[in-house]
């Protein structure tokens, strides 16, 4: 199902001014940190001069985008007002929008103050939607940028929510956006003014009223686009988006005489399209990180895949194949028009030196950065890493997780302390049957099975990392490897010395197996 995301930046024009230039928008006080100053663009409306847009401060004093200047500045006598630049400012939009790509590989300005992000089958990459918005928002906020959210199954719904609702954000659960935008204004379907005057003149001032009336005469009194919108808004008509492309980006675009339908035919267009990518990639020193594959469809859709490498390559047989197994998720429809293949991050990659390769190594190497791409793509990326060792004595803090081709760094893995190969977080309180204060246990029942030690190793003493947190600077654990009558072994430990009580209540967990 789609998941569309629209970005509302109330004070656009302003807040991309203050980044321009802080100290025009920001003044200093000797009570505390500096202030935001009122600031607003002015613009000619064939009749005089008016504001074009607003910061914070300015609206707060009651100036709104249109009042005519002469008046605001007999409302604000120190007000601080800049030249309107539309141009500029859709510039920013565009580029403003490219930055979004990093959440989603479909991304479209809204001019002239909002952005689209289709986050169909990416929120749970960022951590659910909740948190995806929350970090949109976030990231925006701390750049000096003003903004307000909502996602809905439909572009419309989720402009119209972004700029009505009460709330910063907004998430309308799927299939629930007709009934979301029912109780909105009438202008919040992207209207023109005079068709908005016109309805409210007629009464009808909510979305919902809309609904519920007979089409026919709708469309004779205010044309079609009035339907249109409405049924954009309500999902009963698609809406495509442009998504923007880094002008910067390495890209090929390849056009079809005739749709594409199967399968087979969009492989043979991917291969085609990378092996075009990747000589232009070979010619600026760059490799590709991260690719994303856009299918235009003829009824105007647009669909995008994204895949995502370990390291920097330019091998366009494994980027081929890591592109062909998305194809999966794509709808051709009546039939993909045209394909582009834009590498949205690259890296430099400088050329090495061609070598004899035995058993497909090179220099007593094995390449696994093919292997570790096609894993994430199959598995996800959280899926797939490494571990490397980190300086503590206490086995769960002994390692960190890491990027799968991470350099290792110059901690080195301890080898004359025997651990498991996987540990079990947390730790598993069993029931241990042991005499004190030095013997292994006897009998431990895990998951109401009974173990009968026959073989054990140990004690191994770990103290507490005392700096970390007062609980610690006198806890013990003793920790044993057993092995059970069954050649089963375990990683046990009892918490506290048997002698201080302070140390622990020598209470039996499992804490790993072997």
């Amino acid at each position: 199902m789609r998941r569309v995301i629209s970005l509302y930046l109330p004070t656009w024009p302003t807040d991309r001014l203050r980044r321009l230039n802080g100290e025009a928008a920001r003044c200093s006080t000797s009570a505390g940190p500096p202030v935001e100053r009122p600031l607003v663009t002015r613009m000619h409306d064939g009749r005089r001069q008016v504001l074009a847009a607003a910061n914070r401060a300015a609206l707060a004093l009651g100036l709104r985008p249109g009042m005519a200047l002469a008046h605001a500045q007999a409302m604000v006598p120190d007000l601080q007002v800049a030249e309107a630049d539309p141009e500029g400012d859709a510039d920013a939009l565009v580029d403003l929008a490219a930055w979004c790509l990093r959440w989603s590989p479909l991304t479209a300005p809204a001019a002239p103050e909002g952005l689209w992000i289709d986050a169909t089958g990416c929120t749970h990459l960022h951590g659910g939607e909740e948190a995806m918005l929350a970090a949109i928002l976030g990231r925006l906020e701390r750049a000096g940028i003003n903004a307000r959210a909502a996602l809905a199954d439909t572009p419309g719904a989720a402009w119209a929510l972004a700029r009505y609702s009460a709330r910063p954000i907004t998430i309308v659960p799927p299939d629930a956006h007709a009934d979301a935008v029912a109780l909105l204004p009438v202008s919040a379907l992207r209207l023109e003014d005079d068709t908005v005057q016109a309805l409210r003149r007629l009464g009808i001032d909510l979305v919902g009223q809309l609904v519920s009336m007979p089409r026919a005469p709708l469309a004779r009194r205010f044309g079609s686009e009035l339907l249109r919108r409405l049924d954009q808004a309500l999902g009963r008509e698609a809406e495509p988006l442009t998504p923007v492309v880094p002008p910067e980006a390495v890209q090929q675009h390849l056009a079809f005489p005739e749709p594409l339908l199967t399968a087979t035919a969009l492989e043979i267009a991917i291969e085609r399209l990378v092996a075009t990518v990747c000589p232009l990639l070979e010619q600026v020193g760059l490799g590709a990180r991260r690719l994303d594959l856009v299918f235009e469809r003829v009824d105007d859709a647009v669909q995008v895949v994204r895949a995502g490498t370990a390291r920097p390559t330019r091998h366009a047989a494994h980027l081929a194949r890591l592109l062909r197994e998305r194809l999966e998720g794509v709808d051709p429809g009546f039939g993909v028009a045209s394909m582009r293949l834009v590498v949205t991050l690259a890296e430099p990659l400088m050329p090495t030196q061609a070598t004899a390769a035995l058993d497909g190594k090179e220099n007593g190497e094995v390449d696994l950065a093919p292997l570790v791409d096609r894993l994430a793509s199959r598995f996800g990326e959280s899926r797939v890493f490494s571990l490397l060792p980190v300086e503590s004595d206490v086995p769960e803090r002994a390692v960190r997780p890491a990027p799968p081709l991470a350099p290792l760094t110059a901690a080195i893995w301890r080898k004359d302390w025997r651990r498991p190969v996987r540990l079990l977080t947390p730790p598993q309180p069993v029931e241990a049957l042991s005499a004190l204060p030095d013997h292994p246990p006897a009998i431990f029942t895990w998951r109401r099975i009974r173990h009968r030690v026959r073989r054990a190793d140990g004690p191994e003493r770990i103290a507490g990392e005392w700096w970390r947190r007062d609980g610690e600077v006198a806890a013990v654990r003793d920790y044993w490897a057993v092995e059970d009558e069954d050649g089963h072994r375990f990683w046990l430990f009892r918490r506290g010395d048997g002698a201080d009580p302070a140390t622990g209540d020598l209470s039996w967990f499992l804490h790993g197996l072997f």
